[in-house]
């Protein structure tokens, strides 16, 4: 029997500073960084596309208004293209609650900087029968990339501490998850600068957080390093 295919809202947030990128993000957004004739946010607004998710909201601050003059409503680009403005930098949380009247009961939340080449009809298909409120794709690490901050238990639980890494944790976040606009509502504080992070840790202590592994390496342009991977990745 097929699975229908399903078009989650995806949250993508490309509103950061890009500072590990100057002097190249002086006057550009992270996002619209030009890789082979486009930028990367297309590589990106692409892939959803190709895995059925085209109702994207783009969470945009740093000279936004380049992303939004390029991608426009998306129609052109064969997806449907919401903004949610941010007038100072209130971290990645804090953009999430930022978008909150643009929030479907559930979505999916990417990095303005990741690009992750996975399923994405199979994590939402995993989310959708763990009946979880939130999940975390990792990734096995072992402290490779970066600092590993996650101890993967089972898909129905893992612990998330970016802050107070330990031997035990071998895996990594993937810069990918789905949250519920409820969860968004109880923990994420309205106009603070917020990080995502703190809202993973609390919601792991309290046995909330479901966990999903990917076998799939990440890319990633947030450094001059990952945007040369990314490059020859593409360039393949």
């Amino acid at each position: 029997m097929t699975v229908p295919k399903r078009d989650m809202q995806c949250v993508i947030l490309a509103g950061g500073l890009a500072t590990r990128l100057k002097p190249i993000t002086e006057n550009i957004p992270k996002g619209m960084l030009p890789i082979n004739g486009k930028p990367f946010l297309e590589y990106q607004i692409e892939l959803l596309r190709k895995n059925h998710i085209t109702n994207i909201v783009l969470c945009i601050g740093y000279k936004g208004e380049m992303i939004e003059d390029y991608f426009n409503d998306g129609s052109s680009f064969g997806v449907n293209i919401s903004y949610s403005r941010e007038k100072s930098l209130l971290g990645t949380g804090g953009a999430i609650r930022n978008a909150f009247e643009l929030l479907h009961e559930k979505f999916i939340i990417l990095y303005g900087d990741a690009y992750l080449n996975v399923d994405y009809q199979k994590i939402i298909n995993h989310m959708e029968n763990m009946l979880s409120l939130a999940l975390l794709v990792v990734y096995k690490n072992e402290g490779s990339f970066d600092t590993s901050n996650v101890r993967f238990l089972d898909d129905k639980f893992i612990f998330y501490d970016k802050d107070n890494p330990s031997d035990d944790m071998q895996y990594i976040d993937y810069g990918m998850s789905i949250l519920s606009k409820s969860i968004v509502d109880e923990f994420i504080p309205f106009n603070t600068v917020y990080d995502l992070a703190d809202c993973y840790n609390q919601l792991s202590k309290n046995h909330q957080l479901a966990g999903l592994e990917v076998f799939e390496r990440f890319y990633e342009i947030g450094s001059f390093s990952g945007l040369e991977e990314f490059k020859g990745f593409i360039e393949k």
